[in-house]
Parts: structure tokens; C-alpha cells; sequence
């Protein structure tokens, strides 16, 4: 698997808010966290609603990946977030994969002040 164009088509479906889309990257029963999932959420169910909350309530979002470090049975990837223009996130994932999609993702932030 490629994983620098996965993760590329991965946050190109984020700044896209295309729910349907960036379930097709994750394994039907995935586990996701990011600093607004408390406890993470597990399956493509709770996923939907999670990311369709989300996108709802946030202004435009760019991501653009940084780069990734294959690891065994996945890989961490860095990136910066545009949101609406107004402020700056730098980010890392760590993807595991359950077959050919992400079976266990954990997402980490950083804000880094007014976007420029």
C-alpha cells in the first residue's frame, strides 16, 4: 500500500466533510479518538454521527498532509489544518489497519495560534 497517497486521499476526504467517503477508509468496526471523543467511539455507526455533528458545526477546513513514518501494520502521519481561515493546527494520526482500511485511529492536536 502506498500510504503517502492513502493518507493524502485520507485528509483530502476531511477537507472535503465527506462523511460517506472517509467511512470507506475505516474498517466497519474502527476505533477512533481525538481530543473531543473522550473515550474514543468504535464502529462506523457512532463514527457517522460523530462526523456529521463535527462537520456541522465547524467553518471550512484545509488539511494538508506533512509526512508519514510507515510503522509495522500501519504509520503516523503529520499535518497542518486551515479552520476558516482563522486558525492554525498541526496534527498526528496513528493509523493501524485492519485489512486495507484503519481499523484503530488516534488523533492528536495542536493549536498553533491565527492561521497565516
Amino acid at each position: 500500500m502506498d500510504i503517502e497517497r492513502f493518507n493524502a486521499d485520507w485528509l483530502q476526504a476531511w477537507t472535503d466533510k465527506d462523511v460517506e467517503r472517509l467511512l470507506g477508509f475505516y474498517h466497519p468496526e474502527a476505533y477512533y479518538a481525538d481530543p473531543q471523543t473522550a473515550g474514543g467511539i468504535t464502529g462506523h455507526e457512532a463514527l457517522r454521527s460523530y462526523l456529521t455533528a463535527l462537520f456541522g458545526g465547524t467553518p471550512d477546513m484545509e488539511y494538508r498532509p506533512e509526512t508519514v513514518w510507515a510503522i509495522e501494520n500501519g504509520f503516523c502521519g503529520r499535518w497542518y489544518c486551515h479552520v476558516g481561515g482563522v486558525a492554525a493546527l498541526r496534527g498526528f494520526d496513528l493509523v493501524l489497519f485492519e485489512g486495507d482500511r484503519i481499523g484503530h485511529n488516534e488523533v492528536y492536536v495542536h493549536e498553533l495560534g491565527a492561521a497565516s
